[in-house]
This record gives C-alpha cells, structure tokens and sequence, in this order.
C-alpha cells in the first residue's frame, strides 16, 4: 500500500511525469480505506488533485473513512446532487455522520433534496446528539411478531432478498413495537419451520436506550461480544440498531483522544491543516498552560530572599514539582481509565483514594530519604536535604489525592478529565511542591 501511494503522490506532484488515466489505474488498486489514508497524507492542494481521480463508484465508501477535518474538507467541494446520492448508498447513521460536518443550510438543502423516507430516516437519527446510541443507530432494522412462525419468518426473508449489513439477528416486537427480544439468523436456519418465534426468541438481549452515551454502549458490546443491539427509546420502542462497525470507530476514536487530548488535540485533528486553521487550536492550549505556569511562578516569587540566601534551593526545586507531577500522572490516567472502563465510582472511589495515598506514602518516604541523603551529602547541608525529602513526600501524597478525586470533580463540572485533568493536575503540585519546598527553607533558614 505505502508503495502504491508513494508512486501516485511523485506522479502527482511531478507536473507531466504521467497522465491522469495512469494516476487512476493506481488509485484503482487501493481500497477505500487505503485511499482516505493516502488523501490524510497529502496536503490540502494535492487532496483535491486526488479525490477528481478517484472513481464515483468507491468515492462515497472513501468519505465514510476520512477524520472530520479532512471530511470537512471533501464535502465542501461536492455539490447538493453528489451529497443525495450518497445517501442511497450509506446505511442512515453513516449519512448523518456526514451531514452532521456540513454548514447547517447546506444540510437542510440536503435533507430538502431527499425523498420523504430517507429524510425521515435521517431526521430521525439526527435529532439526536451524535456521541449517543441514538445519533449512532441505523434505522434500517427487520422485525418480526412473537406469535409469527419460522416459516413465514424465511419467507418473509427470500422475498426482501438482501439483509441489511451486519443482521446476524432479527428484532422481536410486539403489536405496539415495543421490543421483547432477538432471533438470532443461527437460531431461525436451524429450527423447526413449524414452531413460533416466541419458543426460540432470546428474550434476555440487552436493547440500548437511545440516550446512552457512545463510551457506554462500546463498553457493552465489549462486554456482551455483541454485532449488533436493539436501540430502544424511554417507553421500550424499538428505533433502531448500533452495528460493531460505528462501535469500532468510537473505540478508535475515544483512543485518539486518549493519546491527543492531554496535549489540546482532537482526534478529527489534520495532520496537514492550513496554518491559519491550526493555530486557533494550539494558541488556545498554549494560553491555558502559560496561565498555569504564572501561578507556579508567582508562588516562586514569594520567596525570592531565600533563593537568594541559598542558591541550592534553585537547583532543587525542579525535583520536587517533577516527582509530584509524574506520581499524579499515574494516578489520575488510572483513575481516567477506570471511569472509562465502569471500574470507578462513588461506591468505590474512597477505597481507591485510601490505596493511591498508602503507595504515595511508601513511594514518597523511599524516595524523598534517598534525595534528601543525596542532597545533603551534595550540598553539604543536612538542613537543606530534611526540607528536600518532607516537601517531596507532601507533594506526591497532594498528587495522589488530586489524581484521585480530580477527574470526578472535573465530571461532576461537565468538563472532560482527559483534556483538562493534566493541566489542572501539574498546576497543583508545581504550586504545592514549590510552596512547601520553599516554605520550608524560609522556616529553617530564617
């Protein structure tokens, strides 16, 4: 794949080293996947040479493979006509994917464009916010009565002739289409033609309430090793179904934010956006961190005489916030992942917090007297190595409870742990560990 992509990017870039007929028999060789990969490698203007050249027929399963940026970027040089036809060949949650990057008067000219049941269809899944089981669902869903039996079941399915994409079971509901269970396809081939939906119906399959959260419904399908899930909306109506596909690129998604957030990323993030695009991002994070280091600073600035009176406390004072900072930063990615995993809660946080202190403790004091004897030995001055171990020990204890309790109280304030919870979490022991390191030395040396 990478070879195919070089030859196409040097023929491309090199004006007159091939026609546009041979840079399509090379895209002609690559899947979908591999051509969304080979459109996020290339800069914006070499995008748009590409995508002219990819063929009608595979474009649209290329769109559904792109990050938002670069999505965005696609779908802003396709006109209404190009975006419809895409619909009738995307499943519904797929569309409104698509949809859901567009200006909101292009998507209501899209929508307008559709006939009356796609645009139910989309409406439907639209209405919802798009990191739900409701704005993941496809609505295209085959049903079946309690009382039907297997027989007409098949029938029913030789006459549609083609399932939807990833049916490995049909959906029970009853006559209000409410939903009561799964006939899975193994169940429905091997049965008695004669029996009733109900006598093999699994009636203990989990449906998914359309306003869970997409973590949570991953977490179950992970759990339950499911394909596909009932979506269900508050009265236990049937609306829809999440398939392991859209489950699949939240896992990913929710990875990349995992890996990018900390640093004010997202995962949509383009690898080749234009600068005037970028620096919005990364200038706003850069701002927020300055913040943090002003205050650091300023408690720096508190005790300027003692720095001047003893000048190994400048060289020292890095120690003391960098072991803080890195016995937080294990905690709290545990706790983070926890709270992502349905390991964390109230019911058990304050055990947690207990088990991070007592291994801040023994950390802290193994550490904290193996520095201070190095300090003192160094610097010639036990004084100096005493304040260094007590403000190393009180900082990785601070860290430890700030690990813990943090991403709760950043939950509990609607902000996403994972973005903020590293910025607040060094702000608080830069401050603490400078405070105390050199609140100490101002005491002893006075």
């Amino acid at each position: 794949m990478s070879e195919v992509q070089d030859q196409l990017s040097e023929v491309l870039r090199g004006a007159g080293l091939a026609t546009p007929a041979e840079a399509r028999v090379l895209l002609e060789s690559l899947r979908p996947t591999e051509i969304a990969v080979l459109l996020e490698s290339n800069p914006p203007k070499l995008r748009r040479v590409i995508w002219n050249l990819v063929d009608d027929e595979i474009s649209t399963q290329v769109l559904q493979h792109l990050h938002e940026d670069v999505l965005e970027e696609i779908l802003a040089s396709m006109n209404t006509e190009q975006l419809v036809a895409a619909a009738d060949e995307l499943d519904t949650d797929d569309f409104a994917d698509l949809l859901q990057t567009l200006p909101q008067a292009i998507t209501q000219q899209v929508l307008d464009a559709l006939d009356q049941s796609n645009r139910q269809r989309l409406e439907a899944v639209l209405s919802y916010p798009e990191d739900t089981a409701g704005g993941m669902m496809d609505t295209e869903t085959i049903t079946v009565r309690p009382r039907h039996s297997v027989e007409l079941v098949l029938r029913y399915l030789r006459l549609r002739k083609e399932l939807p994409p990833l049916t490995d079971a049909l959906f029970v509901v009853n006559d209000q289409d409410e939903y009561v269970g799964t006939l899975s396809l193994a169940s429905l081939l091997t049965a008695d033609p004669t029996v009733n939906v109900r006598e093999i119906m699994n009636t203990d399959a989990e449906a998914l309430e359309v306003g869970m959260d997409d973590t949570e419904v991953a977490r179950l399908f992970s759990e339950l090793d499911l394909v596909s899930a009932a979506v269900v909306n508050a009265h236990g109506v049937l609306l829809g179904r999440v398939t392991i596909d859209d489950v699949v690129d939240v896992i990913i998604e929710d990875a990349d934010d995992a890996m990018l957030a900390p640093a004010g990323l997202g995962s949509d993030e383009d690898t080749f956006a234009p600068v005037r695009r970028a620096i919005g991002r990364r200038g706003l994070w850069l701002g927020i961190n300055l913040l943090t280091a002003f205050a650091a600073s300023a408690v720096i600035n508190l005790f300027e005489e003692t720095i001047a009176k003893v000048v190994a406390l400048a060289v020292l004072m890095p120690i003391v916030a960098s072991m803080g900072g890195i016995a937080g930063t294990q905690t709290l990615t545990l706790v983070i992942r926890g709270i992502a995993l349905g390991h964390v809660g109230r019911h058990n946080l304050m055990y947690l917090l207990n088990r991070e202190f007592l291994l801040a403790a023994l950390n802290g004091l193994f550490w904290g007297l193996l520095v201070a004897a190095f300090a003192a030995i160094v610097f010639d001055d036990p004084t100096l190595g005493l304040v260094l171990g007590i403000a190393m020990v009180v900082n990785v204890l601070v860290a430890a409870i700030s690990g813990t309790l943090l991403p709760s109280v950043l939950r509990y304030m609607h902000i996403d742990p994972a973005i903020a919870g590293g910025v607040v979490l060094t702000t608080i022991t830069d401050v603490t560990g400078f405070f105390v390191f050199l609140g100490l030395a101002t005491y002893f040396y006075a």
